[in-house]
């Protein structure tokens, strides 16, 4: 009893892996189905083959007596002919075995077309079922195959929801911070870039004050202007164009 329940339960393991095999590629399994199906058909068509041989020589068989009746029957006709009783009775009684031979062996040659016949018949229709299995292998592959990528991708489009809660939003957020920090930095670097301004452009005007009296004291040093007319000239010059319009108009 022990080893029975022991059995029943690999057993029981044994079909469970096998269910397992069984479901894990069934393109595959119904591929080696195919397989084993054509090579039964193939040995069932030499089969046929073999089982042709016979009928075809019981064939000759049915043959070769008919021609050895009609030639018994040419040899009683002529013993009569010759009024030779006995010679044709002997012949009469070799050409009924003959006939017999004949009824039994025509008998078993309509047998043996018939069984032919009807097993051609269902090698010729399982050739066709295995056409279409073959051709439902393809399409279930195919639809298969349709079916495993339309699940990814119903799969992929609820993961690429950009929600807040989801990782995807998340990273999103991420992303956009940072765009935003960059941008904060710029800001602040184009704002602080007036910094200091000022103070540039009066350095700017000390430095043009003293190149213009550089160059005053050496037009004085040259002799091309005097102090006198060097001053009159700065004079104006800081007066300005409206201020020297006015003087000419006095």
């Amino acid at each position: 009893m022990i080893f029975g329940k022991l059995w029943n339960a690999l057993k029981a393991q044994m079909n469970k892996v096998a269910n397992f095999f069984w479901t894990a590629d069934p393109i595959a399994q119904m591929q080696y189905e195919y397989d084993q199906a054509v090579a039964q058909l193939k040995d069932g068509r030499e089969g046929l083959e073999q089982y042709r041989a016979l009928v075809e020589r019981v064939g000759r068989q049915v043959a070769t007596e008919k021609q050895k009746v009609a030639h018994l029957e040419a040899k009683i006709k002529a013993f009569l002919g010759a009024g030779d009783r006995d010679g044709a009775a002997k012949y009469a009684l070799e050409l009924q075995r003959a006939k017999g031979d004949l009824t039994e062996n025509e008998g078993q040659l309509k047998m043996h077309e018939e069984a032919y016949n009807n097993n051609v018949t269902k090698i010729k229709h399982a050739t066709h079922k295995l056409s279409e299995v073959r051709n439902k292998i393809s399409k279930y592959d195919a639809e298969l195959k349709m079916s495993r990528a339309e699940a990814e991708m119903a799969k992929l489009a609820t993961s690429f929801n950009f929600d807040v809660t989801t990782d995807f939003g998340q990273i999103e957020t991420v992303i956009q911070d940072k765009i935003g920090l960059n941008r904060a930095k710029a800001r602040v670097a184009a704002d602080l870039s007036g910094e200091g301004l000022v103070d540039i452009q009066r350095e700017q005007a000390v430095e043009k004050s003293m190149a213009d009296q550089a160059l005053r004291e050496f037009e004085v040093q040259m002799g091309l202007v005097t102090p006198e007319t060097a001053n009159v000239q700065e004079a104006t010059k800081e007066l300005g164009p409206a201020t020297k319009t006015m003087q000419a108009d006095g």
